[in-house]
């Protein structure tokens, strides 16, 4: 095979839709844009969901329910065949982002079962599959799953208390402590006042 022999797959490339050539062509006078208005014009284009300035339904009709996605946890996917092919007795989340195996951020790693296990290996991830765990149990393989503790959701009241106690303890470790001037006794202040007025 040469240069001159390849070529794209077919239906890859489509032919330029050749506007203004003429009524015969069906393209012609308003090249398919019709008579006037907005959006025959130049970058007369509108974005979705426009409705001329009055209310989009997309705002007219109610919002219900709750969406959980935004504080779902999302684990890493790693399958047992990919733990064969590592040398690795054990294994964590800083061993399979240095081979490679897990990138980019994520709430855990979680172990499933696709393929196949014979080596005997240590696990320390976030979450496992139940037939993961039958065929790293089965190969003589120990499992520790790490707990981590629930945090508050970004701009709840509690997220907010912990932030303001912390700068507030900020603030104090960081002042100085004030200097404290030796307190003068009742009787002193009266005897000064006394000899003051004698003189």
């Amino acid at each position: 095979m040469r240069l001159h022999d390849l070529k794209p797959r077919p239906g890859a490339r489509h032919r330029v839709k050749r506007l203004g050539c003429g009524e015969s062509s069906g393209h012609g006078k308003t090249s398919g844009k019709g008579h006037k208005g907005q959006k025959a014009r130049s970058g007369g284009s509108l974005r979705l969901g426009f409705e001329g300035g009055q209310m989009p339904l997309i705002r007219r009709i109610p919002k219900r329910g709750f969406n959980n996605t935004d504080f779902h946890t999302s684990y890493a996917p790693v399958n047992l065949g990919e733990l064969e092919a590592l040398n690795l007795p054990a294994i964590d989340e800083q061993a399979l982002r240095k081979a490679g195996l897990v990138n980019g951020n994520w709430d855990g790693i979680k172990i499933l079962g696709a393929g196949e296990i014979t080596k005997k290996l240590a696990l320390k991830v976030d979450a496992i599959s139940a037939s993961a765990r039958q065929k790293i149990e089965a190969a003589g393989g120990t499992i520790e799953l790490i707990v981590k503790r629930a945090q508050p959701a970004r701009g709840s009241a509690i997220a907010t208390r912990k932030v303001e106690h912390a700068a507030t303890a900020a603030r104090k470790a960081a002042a100085p402590a004030p200097a404290q001037a030796p307190a003068a006794s009742k009787s002193a202040k009266s005897k000064s006042s006394k000899s003051e007025k004698k003189a």
